[in-house]
């Protein structure tokens, strides 16, 4: 009904979009119509890092090094005008299902809180402004503390191509070529580098796509998790007793959004506090944010659980030495757990609240104890070996 003569999109890491793409090329094809495909969201494409040998990193530092060495392709200018397009009539596009499609809410997403971001590119090309502007430079000593607004927040921006990552690129670039200090020029180096995080996770899905369904190391397959069901369903209301835990599940919850210390914080948490597959947490993460990526989240969680790629088994955080170190004052928990405002901070911070306070502010007394569950961890791990 539209009389395309060609039909361009950009490609996509992920198994089911791979799937679907070359099954809409190739019908598109039979057509007689013309398919061009673009690797938009990546500053280098699957296939252009690779190691020595020839393969696919599975490692972050050796890929950081190659990729960071690579020359990395400027914005494309703006188009100031279009041209040579037929204007399309809306019954036309109607009659040919273009428009006529389901709402996100017809489709069983309902969100009724506010966005921690407003959508859209011109929002997103501010904040990254005010970002390379005024926070980057601190970014190295700032971006673990979540009571701070010390990181860039681009990140559905960038999952939903709403701002291109040359654009964030270029951006960085001129921040770190402006800045006065070595200091200043780390913190920059630092953010690029979780970039090349999110670059690292999409080519491990696209070359390792059995990653969606389960763990990167298959002797994880057999991990006795125990996975108890009440304790999963207070890790998701943030009702586990451990401050810290309960704050990062009650902003998610609210909020569509979690600082990503706490995604660490709590992700450690539900696998080696609870015991819990990673997979289960890996769902509900994708329930829940608005900027969430199957790539940047399945890596994030399975290299909690030490299933994935660049390991370390016995990575167990302690929640209390996590709140100590990035939420000294309680501020960040407080802000979620407003039933604790009158607690003590130490009680507050560490999560040894007294019975007397917790039973005056309702909060729970902790689920589990976090030493006994950390070597009750190991012990399954030891299993494995």
């Amino acid at each position: 009904a539209l009389e395309a003569k060609a039909v361009c999109w950009n490609w996509d890491v992920e198994p089911y979009s791979k799937e679907r793409d070359q099954a809409v090329a190739a019908a598109l094809k039979e057509k007689g119509i013309a398919v061009y495909n673009y690797w938009d969201q990546l500053l280098h494409a699957p296939g252009e890092i690779f190691t020595k040998s020839g393969n696919p990193y599975s490692v972050y530092t050796p890929f950081w090094k190659n990729w960071q060495g690579q020359s990395k392709a400027e914005p494309v200018a703006t188009l100031s005008r279009v041209e040579s397009l037929r204007e399309i009539e809306q019954d036309n596009a109607l009659a040919a299902g273009v428009i006529d499609l389901p709402s996100a809410k017809d489709l069983g997403y309902v969100w009724e809180n506010e966005l921690l971001v407003p959508p859209g590119e011109k929002v997103a090309r501010e904040i990254l402004e005010e970002f390379c502007d005024r926070t980057i430079g601190d970014y190295q000593e700032q971006r673990n503390f979540p009571g701070v607004d010390g990181t860039s927040k681009l990140s559905a921006a960038l999952k939903f191509g709403v701002i291109g990552i040359r654009t964030v690129w270029q951006a960085a670039q001129n921040a770190y070529n402006l800045s006065r200090s070595d200091e200043a020029r780390q913190s920059i180096q630092t953010w690029k580098q979780e970039l090349a995080w999110r670059e690292f996770y999409q080519h491990a899905m696209y070359f390792f796509p059995e990653l969606a369904q389960g763990p990167y190391r298959q002797k994880f397959q057999d991990f006795p998790w125990e996975n108890n069901p009440e304790f999963f369903q207070a890790w998701c209301e943030g009702k586990t007793g451990y401050p810290i835990v309960d704050a990062a599940m009650r902003q998610l919850n609210e909020t569509g959004w979690m600082h990503n210390r706490c995604r660490m914080i709590v992700a450690s948490f539900l696998t080696k506090d609870l015991i819990i597959n990673w997979q289960w947490g890996e769902k509900y993460f994708m329930q829940r944010l608005w900027d969430g990526d199957l790539s940047a989240n399945n890596g994030g969680w399975q290299w909690s659980a030490s299933s994935g790629m660049d390991p370390k088994p016995l990575r167990i955080f302690n929640p209390a030495s996590q709140a100590k170190k990035f939420d000294p004052d309680g501020e960040y928990i407080r802000e979620w757990l407003p039933e604790l405002s009158s607690v003590d901070t130490e009680y507050v911070v560490t999560g040894k609240i007294p019975e007397s306070d917790r039973e005056m502010c309702g909060y729970p007394a902790p689920i589990v104890d976090h030493n006994q569950q950390q070597r009750r961890f190991k012990e399954l791990y030891k299993e494995l070996q």
